[in-house]
């Protein structure tokens, strides 16, 4: 049976690289000043963070669209494998909306595969249980495969919210969502990274109790100099690491050589990201 171990380090904490960015991806690339790129441009720098990154991470979460083949055989065989089965509701150059299961992923599950990953997008609004049936049948799908799942539910106001929270919004999901059980919790990094270390730690704490199981946090919505205090302090009151992306390579899209600035930077980040799990986080056999 496959258990956390296949996408953990030694030491039962994740430090895990997100490259399943799609449409966002050639979005990045537009806002670096390179136009609207042909979809061999994206899949050649994942496959080139899928290379250099690879090694150095626990699991590597990629996405089918774009050359899944590929970025699968640049990953080693001693990182966990991690395939999004979410399918985007996602307009041109705008956030998710919506989510929903890639039934056609799931139905041709590549081999190799340890966990699938399901991003959610958890509102208050009228399809609010319905989201909660889609977690809840992704993790069934993802046990009857015999593989992990790792949900991800990310925040947003529902139209005409007013003062809308997203911490006490974050607590909320993780209240409801936690229960289902999923192997891994992917959860937004308590006050977006701005606090103090005091401030994160709390606010980490805060977000710890609403848990019932193993947690990491995500990179997306924190200034990348501040990501790494945010997981020490994530990991000091309860979480297990981290599965990230943007926080390690966004500087590099667009760059004139990919594979050389992300062993200039990415690759040091990641070791210094790895650092700070093996000694701060909770092993995933304790939550």
């Amino acid at each position: 049976m496959t258990t956390l171990d296949a996408i953990a380090r030694p030491t039962g904490a994740f430090a895990m690289v997100a490259m399943d960015q799609r449409e966002s991806l050639r979005h990045m690339f537009d806002l670096a000043g390179h136009g609207r790129p042909a979809d061999d441009v994206l899949i050649d720098f994942k496959v080139a963070v899928a290379e250099e990154l690879g090694p150095h991470a626990s699991g590597f979460l990629a996405d089918r669209q774009f050359g899944f083949d590929r970025v699968s055989a640049a990953v080693p065989a001693s990182t966990g494998l991690i395939l999004a089965v979410d399918a985007l509701d996602q307009a041109d150059g705008g956030p998710v909306e919506d989510t929903a299961l890639d039934e056609e992923a799931i139905a041709a599950l590549p081999e190799g595969v340890d966990a699938l990953k399901l991003l959610l997008i958890w509102r208050r609004d009228e399809r609010r249980e319905a989201r909660v049936a889609l977690a809840s049948r992704f993790i069934d799908v993802a046990r009857e495969h015999g593989v992990l799942s790792v949900l991800e539910p990310v925040v947003r106001a529902a139209p005409g919210e007013t003062d809308f929270d997203t911490d006490a919004a974050i607590r909320e999901a993780a209240r409801e969502l936690a229960d289902l059980h999923p192997d891994l919790y992917k959860a937004q990094v308590p006050l977006a990274g701005t606090g103090d270390e005091a401030q994160q730690r709390a606010a980490s704490a805060e977000l710890n109790a609403c848990m019932s199981g193993p947690w990491v946090v995500l990179s997306q919505g924190v200034e990348r100099d501040r990501f790494a205090d945010a997981v020490r302090a994530a990991c000091l009151e309860g979480a297990s690491g981290f599965l990230a992306g943007r926080a390690l390579w966004s500087d590099v899209v667009g760059s004139s050589d990919v594979r050389s600035d992300l062993r200039a930077r990415s690759v040091d980040r990641l070791k210094v990201l790895g650092d700070i799990v093996d000694e701060t986080a909770r092993p995933w056999q304790e939550a």
